[in-house]
């Protein structure tokens, strides 16, 4: 029975911890390429540890593909650590700038939405408003749906960005599902020791 038929197609949300490198994102990308599954978003910002950034995607696909997608990352000498968001509990946001289009009858309609949903006025022209909303994809998705019959004339959203939630680090437990979890551990620490263990996965890519 094929990974296709066991597993259905969902969102998966993975956190890649990586070394500050050229080339870093596109090898990352180029992974999920070949597997010919589309990122739908994908954002990449630096951490608390110098030399280390955080690359969040969301990627469709099933569990058994995403699954084996996690081991190859960890084969990449410059990734440190994947935390995979579907096995922890996670707080997650986005930002979307919004230009929705205005008239004199529609104006304070439209500024009424927004104040339920807490947004910001960050351009106001004659014939549009533009807002910055912040939240989790639910509301950012809802949002969007209360404008769109006002006009939207254009949308940025910079894509999803996760931590796990609690007092711990990053947790990649379950990474390699009979490994020992990796809780409280530095993210630089038994680097080494994980790129032994990637050696032995199978090249499914």
């Amino acid at each position: 029975m094929s990974s296709h038929s066991r597993y259905p197609q969902r969102d998966q949300l993975l956190s890649i911890l990586v070394h500050d490198e050229p080339k870093v994102l596109t090898r990352i990308t180029a992974l999920f390429g070949r597997r010919g599954y589309n990122i739908k978003s994908l954002s990449v910002g630096q951490t608390e540890h110098p030399g280390i950034s955080r690359m969040t995607i969301v990627v469709n696909g099933d569990r058994g593909v995403v699954e084996q997608a996690i081991k190859q990352l960890e084969r990449l000498i410059d990734v440190v650590k994947v935390i995979d968001h579907s096995l922890e509990k996670f707080v997650d946001r986005e930002l979307v700038l919004v230009k929705v289009a205005i008239t004199p009858e529609t104006r304070v309609e439209v500024r009424q939405i927004a104040e339920d949903f807490r947004t910001r006025i960050v351009d106001v022209g004659r014939h549009a408003l533009t807002f910055e909303v912040t939240g989790d994809e639910g509301k950012i998705t809802a949002f969007i749906e209360q404008m769109r019959p006002f006009g939207i004339l254009e949308t940025m959203r910079t894509g999803r960005i996760a931590l796990t939630r609690g007092s711990n680090a990053d947790i990649a437990t379950h990474v390699y599902h009979d490994g020992e979890t990796q809780t409280l551990k530095p993210v630089v620490e038994g680097v080494e020791a994980r790129e032994e263990r990637a050696r032995h996965v199978p090249n499914l890519f």
